[in-house]
């Protein structure tokens, strides 16, 4: 009888396949050039993403350019413990970490408020100049961001500076000295970064039933308590997810903005693993080691955002996947 029942559910088995298969090929004719607008993102991931992952390799080998992937000889996980037994490893890890933990939490929550905020005002010209204003420092390089701040901020005719000596008598040396650097970094993220970050933003609350506001505006809720019940509960879902995404490159600091900031003066708490891996692989060919410790930070980022995914589930959000 079970040998029966098999041999029936095989005939049934390959009509689903066969039914699916027809309509995703419906689909496929209906939505044709919907699909046709995804190969340029799919082509650009799988030349800058996924082939280059083929470098790998050179964490477990002492990589020779001339010799190539394969010629060069295979020295397994030594990398890997040269690596966690560097005296420059602890302080690496907690410079990258602290920079990551401050931009967690001063950088990515500015963003939510500044769409909340953007997105009640009423004035659509005034809104629109709002946000061509906030979106501008995006646009503008890291080497132009530093050199703004090395206007305002240097000890020698720096407009910051002058009017603090004349209020003070005294000047600071808020781009040579270390307690300032971390600050600095933020600060500089904050001003570059935070007008674009609105932009997923505002358009999750673009999709927000305007009918919701109206229902609890008759029932007599304030305009705070609307954002509380109506406007944050709709956009969790896409403050959960940017911030999965957002664990995902908890590990990079940014190596231009960061090697631009450096000093020998703040060194010992700017280094970071971007800046250690172009000092190791492109001033010292060392890239066998270098390989290995970027993969060491992508493997961190994977598991972050594996974790991240599987507790917002667990806490009855949609997550990444």
């Amino acid at each position: 009888m079970k040998l029966d029942t098999g041999l029936k559910a095989a005939p049934i088995k390959k009509a689903k396949i066969k039914q699916r298969k027809a309509i995703w090929m419906q689909d496929f004719i209906r939505d044709k050039w919907l699909y046709y607008m995804l190969l340029p993102g799919v082509a650009y991931f799988i030349i800058f993403k996924y082939i280059p992952m083929y470098g790998i390799l050179m964490a477990f080998q002492d990589y020779k350019p001339h010799l190539g992937y394969m010629g060069s000889p295979w020295v397994g996980l030594k990398h890997f413990h040269r690596f966690f037994n560097e005296p420059q490893f602890w302080g690496l890890f907690r410079n990258t970490v602290l920079l990551a933990l401050y931009n967690i939490a001063f950088f990515f929550p500015l963003p939510i408020v500044l769409s909340l905020m953007m997105n009640e005002i009423r004035r659509e010209k005034f809104k629109r100049f709002v946000q061509t204003l906030v979106y501008i420092p995006h646009f503008v390089s890291w080497v132009v961001v530093v050199g703004i701040f090395y206007i305002l901020l240097t000890t020698e005719n720096g407009i910051l500076n002058e009017l603090l000596f004349k209020l003070t008598g005294e000047k600071i040396a808020f781009l040579m000295e270390p307690e300032w650097f971390r600050t600095m970094i933020v600060t500089q993220s904050i001003w570059k970064e935070v007008g674009w970050g609105t932009i997923i933003f505002l358009a999750a609350l673009a999709g927000v039933d305007m009918q919701l506001y109206e229902a609890a505006r008759m029932d007599g809720a304030s305009r705070w308590r609307q954002v509380w019940h109506i406007t944050l509960p709709a956009i969790s879902s896409t403050i959960v997810i940017l911030f999965i995404l957002r664990l995902g490159n908890f590990l990079d600091a940014g190596f231009e903005h960061i090697f631009l900031m450096l000093a020998p003066t703040n060194r010992e708490v700017g280094e970071v693993f971007d800046t250690y891996v172009y000092m190791k692989g492109l001033e010292q060919g060392q890239f066998g080691y270098s390989a290995a410790v970027g993969l060491f930070k992508s493997t961190v980022g994977l598991f972050l955002v594996l974790g991240s995914n599987w507790l917002a589930k667990r806490f009855g959000q949609e997550g990444v996947y």
